[in-house]
């Protein structure tokens, strides 16, 4: 069943709902990180985006997000958002990405002046390239 008839607005899951639910290696591993290295809890929110409906998981660290986590049966999406100001940064971080990545990233139209990336989890490679890309938005402690 998909996430949004699972998870319907009005019930909210529990992380661990939403943790058995991603069943992911790659989630378990991207939420601690984001947790020991940025000393930031997830919030979960509903959102009635038209891109990505449902119950997400946020990231956020002095007010800045830090990325969404959308979740899915197997996988899951982290929307990481590089504005004008982190894009020299992101774009040098990139050769060092995944050719998934880097096509995602020059393909994306910049909106407002940021490239909202939409970046399917499904490896540990495209897992390092977010974390990477993250580490464009704050300092880690």
């Amino acid at each position: 069943m998909s996430w949004i008839k699972t998870f319907p607005r009005g019930v909210e899951p529990g992380f661990a709902q939403i943790c058995a639910y991603v069943e992911n290696p790659c989630w378990d591993s991207l939420n601690g990180y984001l947790q020991d290295t940025y000393t930031v809890k997830p919030t979960i929110e509903y959102s009635r985006c038209s891109a990505a409906p449902g119950w997400n998981v946020k990231y956020k660290k002095s007010g800045r997000s830090l990325c969404v986590l959308y979740p899915d049966n197997g996988f899951f999406t982290c929307l990481v958002s590089i504005g004008a100001k982190e894009a020299p940064e992101a774009e040098l971080l990139l050769s060092a990405c995944t050719e998934y990545t880097q096509n995602l990233y020059w393909n994306v139209q910049p909106f407002n002046g940021s490239r909202w990336l939409m970046i399917l989890v499904t490896s540990e490679d495209t897992l390092e390239d977010v974390k990477k890309l993250i580490s464009t938005r704050v300092r880690k402690k």
